[in-house]
């Protein structure tokens, strides 16, 4: 895929604090990218730049090879959604899309053909004649999405466009953008929070962390390969231990030594180990497998959710097997279960389920916050 985007060594500040720190990207034609971070990374300013609504410090935005640091945003080929949909409140569904082409004083039938097949597109055909206050917020997204879209943009900007929805129409959304980002061939860039929205949606996703890239690849990529501790834990759940890499192939964590796929660290590395909950099997406890005693269970539907103390450190099991509280259980590992990365900044601040509850995490990851 060409290139159509590059960032190249983008920093900014607000108020003597640095936002973004020395970032370069590359974003390629016909591609959904996602900015994927908690709030405060940096995710929203990365968006923002590309936009034109904020200008870097220091860096260049290079868009289809010429530079474009200095061009505001309406002379820049793109569009952004924002989560706050900007709707004219007193124009009908069919005015709101057709804004764009009537400010390009466009002719009558081009505007109707063109505004017709964004409302198809976007599945509103039949709301052409509708005031957009008595829209509902999925629909009034759809046609935020569909103004946006009708001058045929290179790139759209999509900055937590889902965050005032219910979880089922999220879902519903994302799937639909996924299908108009296809259809077109335009350029989706989108910001999140959210890790199963990113997960679902992406080609490629940008993990951030105070103002700094952590990793980027594909949704499987960052999922099964993370680089540091603060990916493994932000895409996720995961199980972070201290190791020690003894050889290639060659582990040993919680007092056990443990064949992995890993190659590439000196002997004896001190190493963070990486287990995904649902990569372990239950077992009877034995010589040689880790052993624990399991202090909660919770009922996920699919399956069942345990919280189990090896050695005062607490894991997180999910498995489909019966499992009570109380029981003394042993757990296997297989070697692609398990994964290993380098020490970082990071290490020993994630990864330990002592304090863990699912309406913690909630409320740890709110809906529709703003930022910088």
């Amino acid at each position: 895929m060409d290139k159509i985007i590059e960032l190249k060594n983008i920093s900014k500040a607000f108020d003597g604090e640095t936002v973004l720190d020395n970032i370069s990207l590359d974003i390629h034609d016909n591609e959904f990218i996602t900015l994927l971070g908690p709030s405060g990374c940096g995710k929203t300013t990365t968006l923002r730049i590309i936009g034109g609504f904020v200008y870097p410090d220091q860096g260049d935005v290079i868009f289809m090879g010429e530079r474009i640091n200095d061009v505001p945003p309406h002379k820049r080929n793109v569009n952004t959604v924002f989560q706050k949909y900007a709707l004219f409140p007193h124009l009908n569904v069919f005015e709101n899309v057709a804004f764009p082409l009537r400010e390009r004083k466009l002719p009558k039938k081009e505007i109707k053909e063109k505004v017709n097949k964004m409302l198809d597109m976007v599945m509103l055909s039949g709301f052409a004649h509708r005031r957009v206050t008595s829209l509902s917020g999925g629909q009034q997204q759809r046609v935020a999405i569909a103004r946006a879209l009708v001058n045929e943009p290179k790139v759209l900007l999509l900055d937590e466009p889902l965050g005032a929805l219910d979880l089922k129409l999220r879902k519903d959304m994302q799937q639909e953008l996924k299908k108009i980002q296809k259809s077109t061939g335009i350029t989706f860039i989108f910001v999140t929070h959210d890790q199963e929205e990113a997960l679902s949606m992406s080609d490629t996703i940008v993990v951030m962390s105070e103002g700094k890239i952590q990793q980027i690849g594909t949704p499987q990529d960052i999922y099964n390969e993370p680089v540091n501790a603060f990916v493994a834990d932000f895409i996720g759940e995961s199980n972070i231990v201290d190791g020690v890499m003894l050889a290639d192939y060659k582990v040993r964590f919680g007092g056990q030594v443990f064949d992995c796929l890993d190659t590439g660290f000196a002997p004896n590395e001190p190493v963070d180990v990486v287990i995904r909950p649902e990569d372990v099997d239950i077992v009877k406890p034995e010589p040689g497998v880790l052993q624990g005693t399991v202090t909660s269970v919770t009922f996920m539907g699919v399956h069942n959710e345990a919280i189990v103390d090896i050695d005062g450190f607490k894991w997180m099991i999910q498995t489909t097997d019966p499992v009570e509280e109380g029981a003394h259980i042993g757990i296997s590992l297989e070697p692609d279960a398990i994964h290993i990365m380098k020490k970082s900044k990071y290490s020993g601040m994630f990864g330990d389920y002592s304090s863990f509850s699912n309406e913690l995490d909630e409320l740890s990851n709110p809906g529709g916050e703003e930022e910088e």
